[in-house]
């Protein structure tokens, strides 16, 4: 597990960008693959661009697959992200687009955890275990400080992923056409020794 520099911010958010190219929430936010690739890495970054100046946001095997996480203290930007979908998404889906980011924002736990907004890994490597890798490798970041971790989910087949490293279901945000956000905590375990 190797740390990313700012300055292979772009090239992890091209690998998040492929990852999450077909998940269900991100299609129904950017149905065309024009629209999807022009504007989604606008979401990405207002979601977790931090990660990079915090020294949070980490990768395996030259950025096939990405793990990038916000430290405890730290929370999304909310106003960003709004504005970045708001200006990018199309008009009709903003009611059911807010209500799930309200949702989210009201399930996000408020006490002291790590958050991981992206963690994906580059399709042409899929089904080598380098996202599995790379979580474990994070978790034990995260163990050491003995905190919980969390996360949202937009595609229900990696629920049972998350599940077998220890995450729980504690909601979901959804609201009309949009396809609902699975939250998942970790609860805070035992210093890895």
């Amino acid at each position: 597990m190797n740390r990313i520099e700012e300055s292979g911010g772009a090239s992890a958010l091209d690998t998040i960008v492929l990852a999450f190219s077909a998940d269900p929430v991100e299609r129904w936010l950017y149905p065309r693959a024009a629209d999807y690739v022009r504007h989604f890495p606008a979401f990405v970054e207002a979601f977790a661009g931090p990660a990079l100046a915090e020294g949070t946001a980490w990768m395996l095997d030259d950025f096939s697959a990405v793990a990038l996480w916000l430290p405890p203290g730290r929370q999304p930007q909310g106003d960003v992200i709004v504005a970045a979908l708001t200006n990018s998404v199309a008009a009709h889906k903003h009611d059911d687009l807010l209500a799930v980011l309200e949702q989210m924002d009201a399930i996000h736990p408020t006490f002291l955890h790590w958050y991981l907004p992206w963690l994906g890994v580059d399709p042409a490597r899929r089904g080598e275990g380098l996202g599995g890798r790379l979580l474990e490798l994070c978790l034990h970041a995260v163990d050491a400080q003995r905190l919980p971790a969390y996360l949202e989910t937009p595609n229900p087949r990696t629920i049972p992923f998350y599940a077998r490293r220890g995450f729980e279901v504690i909601g979901e945000a959804r609201s009309g056409a949009c396809p609902p956000v699975t939250c998942m905590l970790r609860p805070a375990r035992a210093k890895v020794v």
